[in-house]
């Protein structure tokens, strides 16, 4: 059973409600997939990190019903106090240049509690990045699936301001699970190494949601 909604829960419908009018604005925003979301939390949303603005995007895409708690740098509590705000409510504060017990116990507890939790496992918006494996190691201590949402943009994304938006469709997988991506892992005897592989792998599902197999039916946010 789902918990009963709390006072962050209805305010966070409410402000992607909001933010949903503004992407489909500024973005000509559309949904394909949205219908392959689990009823139940519990999961991990994954998604690349080009901009800031994939955050409000990935968040108006599953809907203000589907709560996600972002794993977010604590850095930003400091650098940002218009983000701090959100920072506060909405995410889960990690220390990522130094991260601690402290960190890997937030981050599980919330997925094992039946929260959505929201990751970028390249943990930064700048290129070239990897992906980090600690993505892997979260779905593989609490046998969670994951999500992935892929945004394409026709146009300059991030955007060229004040002029320049593309329009961005937002495509949501159906849950897939860790099994599922070692079945191209291949034999990998170190640790690390397979870690990392899976993340990579990782990646590699999320560039493909949307092209392959049967078309999704489009919803308009």
């Amino acid at each position: 059973m789902n918990a009963p909604s709390t006072w962050k829960d209805w305010l966070y419908r409410f402000l992607a409600m909001l933010v949903g009018i503004a992407v489909r604005i500024l973005f000509r925003f559309r949904v394909r997939g949205r219908e392959q979301i689990p009823a139940q939390g519990g999961f991990l949303v994954v998604a690349r990190h080009r901009s800031y603005w994939d955050i409000p995007l990935v968040a108006v895409a599953l809907g203000g019903r589907h709560r996600i708690h972002f794993v977010a740098r604590k850095t930003l509590l400091e650098e940002n106090k218009f983000l701090a705000f959100f920072v506060r409510l909405f995410a889960i504060p990690i220390d990522r240049e130094h991260f601690r017990l402290e960190d890997w116990r937030k981050v599980l507890s919330a997925i094992q509690s039946g929260k959505i939790v929201g990751i970028f496992p390249e943990g930064t918006t700048q290129r070239p990045q990897r992906a980090h494996p600690g993505v892997i190691r979260f779905a593989e201590r609490t046998g969670s699936e994951f999500v992935a949402v892929r945004l394409e943009a026709r146009g300059p994304y991030p955007p060229k301001y004040p002029f320049r938006w593309p329009q961005i469709t937002a495509y949501i997988s159906a849950p897939f699970s860790l099994r599922d991506l070692e079945f191209d892992l291949g034999e990998i005897s170190d640790r690390h190494e397979r870690y990392q592989k899976l993340a990579d792998l990782l990646m590699e599902r999320i560039d493909r949601v949307g092209l392959e197999g049967a078309p999704l039916l489009q919803e308009i946010v």
